[in-house]
């Protein structure tokens, strides 16, 4: 019988947990995934959409602003865009979008906008091989401090990941969402 440490178990259950929670977004038909390597391998987070339909996925360049631009755009026409972003030092090259536009919007519209954009990035691991030091910084305190009108959530336990997610696509507005590998 194979036995599992228990970091291993807790690593297992968080990536059931993230490919459940993506599993129930999907089940939105405005859902769209956007992001690098979500329409291809390539990291910890392509796993979590394996069963998310191909068409509902959106691949792109290494653009990190770009990106979130459109996924405001996508809100803005209706959609309920999540932009993933593999690592959060990544998301850092978007904060123009998000602080100064997603986070902001409602205000500028006079509240006649409040596009519901989930953000799901994550935190590398620094065991057992260090990622480097542009893929382990977690800048939620900083970003939060930025933001007025955005959600975010650390999402450092298995079990807090399906309600969280499921928080994230009734909330009226923008939600990032911190992943911790």
């Amino acid at each position: 019988m194979l036995e599992v440490a228990p970091e291993s178990s807790s690593r297992l259950e968080y990536a059931v947990a993230l490919r459940a929670a993506m599993n129930l977004l999907a089940l939105d038909p405005r859902v769209l995934f956007l992001g690098q390597a979500v329409g291809c391998g390539g990291t910890a987070m392509s796993a979590t959409l394996a069963d998310v339909a191909p068409e509902r996925r959106l691949e792109l360049p290494v653009a990190e602003e770009m990106q979130l631009g459109m996924a405001v755009g996508l809100a803005l026409a209706g959609a309920i865009p999540v932009a993933l972003y593999p690592r959060f030092n990544f998301l850092l090259l978007a904060a123009n979008q998000l602080v100064n536009h997603l986070d902001k919007i409602g205000r500028i519209s006079h509240g006649a906008f409040s596009p519901r954009v989930i953000v799901r990035t994550s935190v590398g691991s620094v065991r057992p091989l260090h990622p480097g030091h542009q893929h382990g910084g977690d800048f939620t305190d900083g970003l939060r401090s930025l933001c007025e009108n955005t959600e975010f959530v650390s999402l450092r336990e298995p079990r807090e990941v399906v309600p969280a997610y499921r928080a994230a696509l009734a909330h009226e507005g923008p939600t990032v969402l911190v992943e911790y590998a």
